[in-house]
């Protein structure tokens, strides 16, 4: 009966030839079905009952009469119900909704704050600090990282494990300053946390004589000692150190005179330029490229007294420097100044053949400041990034030097007088000595000096 009634219910429903069309295909000739419809079959399911004749109709028709109205079968297994454990996707619906993690709305998260790469300005007072360099795994010399490392831990801007192998937070100094060498404006570069009030969190930590005066972002690839243009030293020297041997006041009473101190300016300045310094340091043959290093300019200021003493500050600025170099340029000057050595031992120096140059104490030096000219014109105007400058933190940095730095100097150098005990040296040095003398000179000189200065390098390197 159903067969006599398909022509005037089939127009009722249109899909029901195709779907069944499918459902015979996968059935096959087993499952009794005839012929597979080809994908046409939906329209010819429509057309009657030369579309679908025999059983094959009863069955279209009975699947027609269980299918929704509009002929989508969306229940019945045959018309492509979804595997087992796989949720539908309904109209409209994210296919990533399911997945997404419950959480609970009282429950607070943890986040770290951003690591960034930074800038540290940092000051120090080199006094019982034997340099700037941490020796990972020897506690026995203190030195000015093993405190900032400290600092840093524990105020939560590195993990502790960062302490024990900084090379995990990029760290780099741009100048390596030896024992009881001094610093108004050392850089330091790394990786670390920005915490709140980073820089009063950190100082907390540190001792007095030891601060962070600034800090500034820098790009990723930032290398404080290779990024580094030039850097600038000042000595402070007690003005008797330029007294003549044969003639003036050795002792505190001296004062220098305008004469004496452009004598000194123009020894000074005749270091500027490119020189060979294989004389000014340990280790460099004359013919090694590394020795040659380019002044900038070297002067010394106008004295001034402190608590009876006069003093004065002699500055250099230089591409870089090598191990002892400076201390090395302000002894030779002094040599020369006090009647012990010829003017021509400049040029001798220079040059190939071996001198004597003496080294003068390392109390008084200091590393002022540190410079990024290059840096600066490429990153300091870039909208993200700040000129490495610190004109606006001046005061901080002149208030550091009065209180810690300069106090130290003339209170050591009164107590322990290291310059006028260093001067007593300097009839030892032969300047007019031949190589072979020089070296013989020099074992002897290295055993009293080392005496007076209790092992110390003291000085600077690149």
């Amino acid at each position: 009966m159903l067969r006599r009634l398909w022509p005037a219910l089939a127009p009722l429903f249109p899909g029901a030839g195709g779907r069944g069309a499918q459902a015979r295909a996968r059935a096959g000739p087993a499952a009794g079905v005839g012929p597979v419809a080809d994908p046409g079959a939906r329209s010819r399911a429509g057309a009657g009952p030369g579309a679908g004749a025999g059983p094959a109709g009863e069955w279209v028709l009975g699947m027609a009469m269980a299918a929704p109205a509009g002929g989508a079968c969306r229940e019945e297994p045959i018309c492509g119900e979804p595997e087992l454990g796989k949720r539908k996707i309904s109209a409209g619906e994210r296919p990533d909704a399911g997945k997404r993690l419950k959480e609970d709305p009282g429950e607070e998260v943890n986040k770290k704050p951003p690591k960034r790469k930074v800038v540290l300005l940092l000051a120090y007072s080199g006094k019982g600090y034997h340099g700037m360099q941490r020796n990972v795994g020897s506690s026995q010399f203190k030195t000015i990282e093993d405190e900032l490392v400290k600092a840093l831990v524990k105020a939560k801007c590195i993990p502790e494990n960062h302490g024990d192998d900084m090379r995990k937070m990029s760290f780099q100094r741009c100048a390596r300053t030896d024992k009881g060498v001094s610093a108004a404006g050392q850089i330091v570069s790394l990786k670390l946390w920005l915490i709140d009030d980073l820089l009063d969190n950190v100082n907390a930590h540190l001792p007095a004589g030891i601060k962070i005066l600034g800090l500034k972002r820098v790009t990723g690839r930032f290398n404080s000692k290779n990024t580094c243009d030039a850097r600038t030293y000042f000595y402070m020297l007690p003005t008797f150190s330029f007294a003549h041997k044969d003639y003036d006041r050795q002792n505190i009473e001296y004062r220098l005179s305008s004469d004496t101190l452009s004598h000194v300016n123009r020894l000074l300045a005749s270091y500027k330029g490119t020189h060979n310094f294989h004389n000014f340091t340990s280790g460099k043959g004359p013919r090694d490229p590394s020795a040659k290093r380019y002044i900038i300019e070297m002067y010394c200021e106008e004295p001034f007294v402190r608590q009876g003493m006069e003093f004065a500050v002699l500055k250099v600025k230089g591409q870089s420097f090598m191990m002892h170099q400076i201390r090395k340029m302000i002894g030779l000057v002094i040599a020369i100044v006090r009647g012990y050595a010829a003017e021509s031992i400049m040029v001798r120096s220079w040059g190939e053949e071996k001198v004597d140059v003496p080294k003068a104490p390392g109390l008084g030096l200091v590393l002022d400041t540190v410079h990024f000219e290059k840096y600066n014109n490429r990153f300091g105007n870039d909208g993200v990034h700040q000129a490495l400058e610190w004109q606006d933190i001046e005061d901080q940095i002149m208030g550091f030097k009065e209180d810690h730095i300069y106090p130290t100097i003339i209170k050591t150098e009164i107590e322990e007088q290291s310059m006028a005990n260093w001067l007593s040296t300097l009839p030892i040095h032969d300047f007019s000595a031949t190589a072979s003398g020089v070296q013989i000179n020099q074992n002897h000189i290295k055993k009293v000096t080392e005496d007076l200065d209790e092992g110390s390098d003291g000085g600077d390197s690149d």
